[in-house]
């Protein structure tokens, strides 16, 4: 996000993917009959972001399920604030616009967390844009123990309901570190819900052949898909209290690529522990207090 000089198609840094994302959602926001519009995403993409995707083989075409997570993100987060959440705290925000575009009450708080010189490049970006609400900037390595304790106990002693959002972050974590993210969050009361992506171990592995090699090169490498879904979770304090499918997702949403159609046709012929597998392939979560 700074004026690095490199390969413009090269991932440098796990922040890099955000750009990627960002095209994304300024694709889908250009279809005429788009699931939601973004009309920052292609001026925090930037020309870096086209050339990202461009390096990635079938990059393009794999736009459907980070489409999908975007809008379920986006109905979840949008019920939770009628529900009564006072505030959104959004870790690793990348560059979400959502404190933007979103119909969210004045009175709620909106806290980005991320590394300081990608706060720095989005602030920039949207200096002369007014978000929807409150909003507070906190730059932070998550990776850091103390600096993530000392920023969720802030966060937990100034709102009593507070949803915490994690987009695209957990993959790139080991398991170790997933856990401990999750008892840091645990241990704020005022936490009660946390809304996530998840990946299964098979996913993963499709992953890393698609994207993996530019991933590993950045130091982006992907981790985290736990053979258990979020059932990894309860250890930590946190149940399921919603799962939605990306496959069921996009076929709902019409999103669902020609290229995939046959699966719905084999959808119904597989066995009933291969339905699950699948069901559970990929997906967002809504977890909440155990």
């Amino acid at each position: 996000m700074t004026g690095r000089s490199v390969n413009a198609s090269a991932i440098t840094h796990v922040s890099d993917t955000a750009r990627w994302v960002a095209l994304y959602r300024a694709m889908e926001s250009e279809r005429p009959d788009a699931l939601f519009r973004d009309p920052y995403a292609r001026r925090l993409a930037g020309e870096r972001g086209e050339a990202i995707l461009a390096g990635i083989r079938r990059a393009r075409s794999w736009d459907w399920p980070h489409i999908v997570r975007t809008a379920v993100f986006d109905e979840i987060i949008t019920r939770c604030v009628a529900e009564g959440a006072d505030a959104v705290l959004n870790l690793a925000t990348g560059l979400d616009a959502r404190a933007w575009r979103l119909a969210l009450r004045p009175s709620l708080t909106w806290i980005e967390v991320d590394f300081p010189e990608v706060l720095a490049f989005k602030r920039e970006q949207l200096a002369a844009e007014e978000p929807r609400c409150k909003l507070a900037w906190e730059p932070a390595d998550l990776a850091d123990a103390a600096q993530r304790a000392a920023l969720f106990s802030k966060v937990g002693a100034a709102h009593r309901r507070v949803l915490v959002v994690s987009e695209g972050l957990l993959v790139y974590l080991l398991p170790e570190q997933v856990a401990a993210l999750a008892d840091d969050l645990h241990a704020q009361r005022a936490f009660r819900w946390w809304l996530i992506d998840i990946a299964s171990p098979r996913l993963l592995k499709m992953m890393k052949k698609w994207a993996g090699p530019q991933l590993v090169q950045g130091n982006a490498e992907m981790h985290f898909a736990p053979a258990e879904s979020t059932g990894f979770f309860l250890p930590h304090g946190w149940k399921e209290g919603e799962f939605r499918g990306t496959f069921a997702e996009a076929v709902r949403l019409k999103r669902l690529p020609r290229y995939m159609a046959v699966w719905r046709v084999l959808g119904p012929l597989q066995s009933r522990k291969r339905k699950q597998e699948m069901a559970r392939f990929a997906g967002c979560a809504l977890l909440e207090r155990a």
